[in-house]
């Protein structure tokens, strides 16, 4: 029975680290009761970008990211 194996898997992890597998379990079982307002869609966000989106950045802006 997956319950056995999921108890099975608890027992080997940290003390330390039960907290955070417990808010992980918490907040998924909350978000199984909820029903979602509108289906989500993928794609691009609506309107357009503009054409300087796609002008490259300038040398010390990139030197930021790095």
């Amino acid at each position: 029975m997956l319950i056995h194996e999921i108890v099975r898997e608890l027992q080997d992890i940290p003390e330390d680290k039960l907290a955070g597998i417990y808010d992980l379990i918490h907040y998924f079982r909350l978000g199984l009761g909820k029903k979602r307002s509108q289906p989500r869609t993928s794609g691009l966000l609506a309107g357009k970008l503009s054409d300087s989106f796609f002008e490259p950045l300038p040398d010390e802006e990139l030197q930021q990211w790095e």
